[in-house]
């Protein structure tokens, strides 16, 4: 494991960025967004994908610096063209979008569609939440064929997050965010590279056998070398078996199909949708109740007495929390493999040596 500072790890990925086109500030926000997924224990969406991000630049899959095109506008909808942005650039573009509408009319839905990899669905859902707003987003990647649907052993689906924030007076917002898999296939990416390994069953090898091993997904590959889910010969399995299964087909309707990116095909070019509707409770709750049920409630549900083992009963954010707290203040973790892929990805765009040796000091 090699630890980064915080600020030492955002300027390292912003240079590396800088260094493949991108215009400083978006340099900057890409880096944040990344090191802030880190921070709260999201390793999976973290600076684990600047080699992939680059890759993807190299090959004209993603674009720097661009802006969203306004598709369809109306007081209370949107439909938004990602342009196959960077999704750091184009995603908060889009949730401005919503937030704006929402706040003139109390209820707004955005189709973003085309956009880069977006990154942690969460930080969306935050971004509406400190504006006071509930939001609820359903996210596909298209061309990223990865997930069996439950009774296959084919990949059909992509992961298709689902996220909703809820936001909270004088507190921290509530934040569900998951990928409708098992796991998200940055997490298979960070067991392979060295990192934490994949819960028992998480993939699902063409002749039915489960497995925790990342070249089922990836099949053989070096420590350093690139992982194409492509040539694996099975795949991530759904989370709840019919359930998360069904919700993924959810995403990809929503996200996929309903925006015009398309459900996952593996003839697309990778792109994230995603349909996200936006609430404001002030409109809604005109009782004042809201809030303080909400405080009721969480208080109720973490009064509940442990099974043995658990040390307390949580609730989403919890464990992010408490994770951003512990890395602010100690760094950023990372296995060996990891650093070293960003590493040898950083000497490929022109990072200088210096650059690099900061980092690490």
């Amino acid at each position: 494991m090699v630890t980064i500072q915080l600020q030492n790890l955002v300027n390292f990925v912003a240079d590396v960025f800088a260094h493949a086109e991108s215009s400083p500030e978006e340099a900057k926000r890409i880096a944040t967004y990344l090191t802030t997924a880190n921070l709260t224990g999201h390793d999976s969406h973290g600076v684990i994908r600047v080699p992939v991000y680059i890759r993807w630049k190299k090959m004209g899959s993603v674009v720097p610096d661009q802006t969203v095109e306004l598709v369809v506008d109306t007081p209370s909808l949107a439909v938004v063209d990602g342009k196959f942005g960077y999704g750091q650039t184009v995603t908060p573009q889009a949730v401005a979008i919503g937030i704006e509408k929402c706040k003139a009319s109390g209820l707004a839905a955005v189709a973003l569609r085309n956009a880069g990899h977006i990154g942690r669905v969460g930080d969306w859902a935050e971004m509406a939440a400190a504006e006071g707003l509930v939001s609820i987003h359903f996210v596909n990647a298209a061309g990223s064929l990865l997930v069996a649907p439950f009774g296959g052993v084919q990949k059909r689906l992509s992961t298709a997050p689902y996220c909703v924030g809820i936001p909270r007076q004088g507190q921290d917002p509530i934040v569900l965010d998951f990928a409708t898999s098992i796991v998200a296939e940055g997490k298979v990416l960070v067991a392979s590279r060295g990192g934490k390994k994949l819960p028992k069953g998480a993939l699902i090898d063409s002749d039915g056998s489960l497995s925790e091993d990342p070249a089922v997904l990836y099949g053989p590959h070096s420590a350093e070398g690139t992982r194409d889910y492509t040539q694996g010969t099975g795949a991530i399995r759904a989370f709840g078996e019919h359930n998360g299964s069904g919700l993924a087909l959810i995403c990809e309707l929503l996200g996929g199909a309903l925006t015009g990116t398309g459900a996952t095909a593996p003839d697309r070019r990778f792109a994230n949708g995603m349909f996200a509707v936006y609430v404001d409770p002030k409109v809604v709750d005109t009782s004042n109740f809201f809030d303080g049920e909400i405080s009721r409630y969480v208080d109720f549900i973490r009064a509940t007495k442990p099974v043995a083992g658990v040390d307390a009963v949580l609730i989403p954010g919890d464990p992010e929390r408490k994770m951003r707290a512990e890395r602010t203040k100690n760094g950023v973790p990372l296995p060996d493999d990891t650093w070293a892929a960003i590493v040898n990805t950083a000497r490929e765009v022109g990072v200088s040596e210096v650059s690099i040796q900061r980092a690490v000091s």
